[in-house]
């Protein structure tokens, strides 16, 4: 399968972490994210990958080049920053000939089980599945409403008045309609432009294991001492998505 790893973000509200390195390299515990993202495709059968960037894309290149053993990589530079939603249309022709293929948001620290995903999402046979977690900020973040199947039935971005705590986890797994719902406008952005667009036919899945948005110097620091690593190869279970 095919993962897009979006990495393009300023990381502004990590500065001053940020100032000379790309959110998606700094390290959790010794390990750069972007590679307990790669080390996560590998354990599930993602063997390419897509990941774009802008502030310090070099950086990000040099990594990929030293780490990306076993997976075939793409990284691509946006001068102008697409928007999430921007970057899946700017490269739809990348994933063509895939039925399905994953979105997963580089700031965001998980050890979940991928395969628990794509099987929930094949039952439920939704255009997309979503994960998603309760947070203890559902302003700051993509709000749902499930209903007693998992299918989405409400989904607004970062809404004033919260109706829940459920939140868009960035993960997503998509089909090839995903893109009927993409504008045609940049920078378009996943959480305000396509998911509400795709109440009803998208399903929501929860996600039990750790999982936390770098995206603060408070989180940033707060991982430092609660990320438990990965599961070891023979408790992750089904490794195929």
């Amino acid at each position: 399968m095919k993962a897009f790893l979006l990495a393009a973000g300023h990381g502004t509200r990590l500065k001053p972490l940020t100032n000379s390195v790309p959110k998606c390299l700094l390290p959790i515990r010794g390990i750069p994210l972007l590679g307990i993202w790669l080390d996560l495709c590998r354990r599930y059968g993602i063997n390419e990958v897509l990941i774009n960037t802008h502030s310090h894309p070099a950086a990000v290149k040099q990594y990929v080049q030293q780490n990306g053993h076993g997976l075939e990589i793409q990284v691509t530079e946006e001068e102008m920053l697409l928007g999430s939603a921007g970057t899946l249309l700017r490269n739809r022709k990348w994933t063509a000939s895939d039925s399905e293929f994953w979105v997963f948001y580089g700031d965001v620290l998980t050890n979940t089980n991928l395969a628990r995903i794509g099987e929930f999402h094949r039952e439920r046979k939704q255009l997309a599945t979503i994960g998603v977690y309760e947070v203890p900020n559902p302003n700051q973040c993509g709000i749902v409403k499930v209903d007693r199947e998992g299918i989405v039935r409400d989904f607004v971005e970062k809404p004033p008045n919260p109706s829940s705590n459920l939140a868009f986890a960035g993960l997503l797994l998509a089909t090839q309609a995903v893109f009927d719902f993409v504008p045609h406008k940049i920078p378009a952005d996943i959480g305000f432009h396509v998911l509400p667009k795709m109440i009803g036919r998208m399903a929501a899945c929860p996600i039990p294991d750790y999982l936390v948005d770098i995206g603060t110097l408070e989180k940033y620091g707060d991982v430092q001492r609660s990320w438990p690593g990965l599961p070891s190869r023979s408790h992750q279970g089904d490794r195929t998505c």
